[in-house]
C-alpha cells in the first residue's frame, strides 16, 4: 500500500474548510445522516487519514468529522454526532462515478479537485479490504483480523445501493463490508455480539472476519466489520411481502425463524452475563415505556385518542413488578425484525446487524433486556408486512406469530405467549415508535402502525 500520513487539524488546517461547503449540502441527504431536518451549521474534525495521496490519480482520505447543529430549530448550535466519511480526490470524475460525486473544491489543499463518495470507486474499496487482509495500522486505524481466517485479494467490489443506515460493500461473492456512518465511542454490539455468538459456535450469525476501529482519545471506536456474504440468501421482509402478495402461506418460514432466534439468544445468555430484574428495573422500564407514549402523543395528534388505553399495557407490566414478579434479562439483538433476517436457499435462517437501535446511546443498547424485547420486535414485524400489503390479512400475520412463538417454545423451552403482559408491553412500545417513525419520515405509511395501536388499545391480551 502507499505510505500514508496521518493529518490533524493542526498539521492540516486548510483540509476541513476546503471541504466546508460541500459538506454542508452533502451530507444532510444521505440516508444515514442522523440530523435531518436541522441545519449543519460547520464540522470539527475528529481525525483525517490520507490512505492514498491526494496528489496522485487518485486520492482518498478517510475523515472522522463532528456534524455542528442546534439541538431544535433556532436553538444554539453544538458539536453533534461523529461522521465515518471516505472521500475521494480527482481531477475529474468518469461517468460511472456521476451519482457518488460530493463537489468540486474550490479553495485549500484540494483546489481545482473534485471530491466523491469514494465507496462508489473499486480502486478505493480495494484498499480498505487490502488493509483488513494484510492487518494494517494506518495512523489512528487499526485494521484487525479474526485469527485463522482467510481473506484473498483481488476480489471486486461493488458498493450496495438499496438505502440502509449505514454503507456496506460486497467483495466478489465472499465477504460484505458494513461501514458504520454515526460513529460512537465504546464497544459496539454490532462486532461484540457476532464475535460472542461465533465464539460459542453458533451459526446462525455471520462470523466476523476483520474489522476496522480507531482509538482516540483513549477511547474505542468500531469503524466497520467484514463478515462472510451469505449468496443467494433471501431478505425476510421481501421473502415475506412475495408470499403474502401471493396468498402464501409463510408459518413454517415463520416458525424456523423463531427456531433461529431462540437459538441466537440461548448462545448469547451462555456467552454473556444473565441479570435478574426486579420491582425497581421494570418500574424504570415501565416509566421509560410511558414517556415514550406521552411524548409520541404530543408529536402525532392520531395518537392522542388512543394515549390512556394504552398505557395501561405499561401500567400493568409495574404492578406485575410491584407484587414481586421477576425476570431474567441478557443479551440480546436488540433491533429484531424481518429486514434483519436472511434466509438460505437451502431454507436455513440467518440474524444480522446486531447494531441495536442507532438512535440509542450505545451503553443503552448494550444492558441486558429481556428477550422478549426481541421477539415483540418480530411479532410486530409479522404484523407491518400484513398491513402494508396491496391487501392487509390479519389472519395471515397471526398465523406467523403464532408459528414464530411456537418454533422459539421448541428450542428455548419458554414459549413468549406465557408471559401475555411483558410481551404487549413491548409491542405497543414498538408500535408508538412506529407511529413517530412514519409521521416524521414517510406519513403515507401512518396508517400500518396506527391499525396496530387501536387494535392494541380496544383488545385483550393474548
Amino acid at each position: 500500500m502507499a505510505e500514508t500520513v496521518t493529518l490533524s487539524g493542526k498539521t492540516s488546517p486548510g483540509l476541513l474548510e476546503s471541504l466546508d461547503p460541500l459538506l454542508r449540502e452533502w451530507l444532510p441527504r444521505q440516508r444515514w445522516f442522523a440530523g435531518k431536518g436541522r441545519p449543519v451549521t460547520g464540522f470539527t474534525l475528529v481525525e483525517a487519514t490520507e490512505l492514498l495521496p491526494a496528489g496522485g490519480k487518485l486520492g482518498l482520505y478517510h475523515l472522522l468529522v463532528r456534524a455542528h447543529q442546534p439541538l431544535t430549530l433556532g436553538a444554539e448550535t453544538h458539536p453533534g454526532d461523529c461522521y465515518q466519511l471516505l472521500i475521494g480526490v480527482r481531477e475529474a470524475l468518469p461517468p460511472r462515478l456521476a451519482p457518488a460525486l460530493i463537489g468540486h473544491v474550490e479553495d485549500g489543499p484540494l483546489a481545482g479537485r473534485t471530491v466523491y463518495e469514494a465507496l462508489y470507486d473499486g480502486r478505493a474499496a480495494e484498499v480498505l479490504l487490502e488493509a483488513m487482509r494484510s492487518g494494517a495500522r494506518i495512523g489512528g486505524l487499526r485494521f484487525e483480523r479474526e485469527s485463522g481466517r482467510e481473506i484473498r485479494s483481488g476480489l471486486v467490489p461493488r458498493v450496495v445501493t438499496a438505502e440502509q443506515s449505514n454503507s456496506s460493500v460486497i467483495y466478489g461473492d465472499t465477504f460484505i463490508l458494513k461501514l458504520l456512518r454515526r460513529v460512537l465511542p465504546g464497544v459496539n454490539p454490532d462486532l461484540e455480539l457476532p464475535l460472542a455468538l461465533a465464539r460459542e459456535g453458533c451459526p446462525r450469525v455471520p462470523a466476523p472476519t476483520a474489522w476496522v476501529r480507531a482509538d482516540l482519545g483513549g477511547e474505542p471506536y468500531v469503524l466497520g466489520v467484514l463478515q462472510p456474504f451469505l449468496q443467494g440468501a433471501s431478505d425476510g421482509w421481501e421473502l415475506a411481502l412475495r408470499q403474502l402478495a401471493k396468498g402464501e402461506d409463510f408459518g413454517s418460514e415463520a416458525r424456523e425463524l423463531g427456531r433461529a432466534t431462540a437459538e441466537v439468544h440461548t448462545a448469547l445468555a451462555r456467552a454473556l452475563p444473565t441479570v435478574t430484574l426486579g420491582h425497581q428495573q421494570m418500574r424504570l422500564l415501565a416509566d421509560g415505556m410511558i414517556e415514550r407514549l406521552d411524548a409520541a402523543a404530543q408529536a402525532v395528534p392520531a395518537l392522542r385518542p388512543y394515549a390512556p388505553a394504552l398505557n395501561t399495557a405499561f401500567t400493568a407490566l409495574a404492578d406485575l413488578a410491584a407484587e414481586g414478579r421477576t425476570w431474567t434479562a441478557q443479551r440480546i439483538h436488540g433491533d429484531l425484525h424481518l429486514g434483519q433476517c436472511l434466509r438460505s436457499p437451502g431454507g436455513e435462517w440467518w440474524l444480522i446487524d446486531f447494531e441495536g437501535e442507532p438512535s440509542k446511546p450505545l451503553a443503552e443498547r448494550r444492558m441486558p433486556q429481556p428477550t422478549e424485547r426481541d421477539v415483540a420486535g418480530m411479532l410486530r414485524s409479522f404484523d407491518y408486512a400484513a398491513h402494508s400489503a396491496e391487501r392487509p390479512d390479519e389472519g395471515w400475520a397471526e398465523a406467523c406469530r403464532a408459528a414464530f412463538c411456537t418454533g422459539y417454545a421448541e428450542v428455548s423451552g419458554q414459549d413468549p405467549r406465557t408471559d401475555p403482559v411483558l410481551l404487549r408491553a413491548y409491542e405497543t412500545d414498538k408500535a408508538i415508535y412506529e407511529v413517530l417513525y412514519e409521521a416524521r419520515h414517510r406519513p403515507e405509511w401512518l396508517s400500518v402502525p396506527m391499525a396496530a395501536i387501536e387494535h392494541y388499545a380496544t383488545s385483550d391480551l393474548y
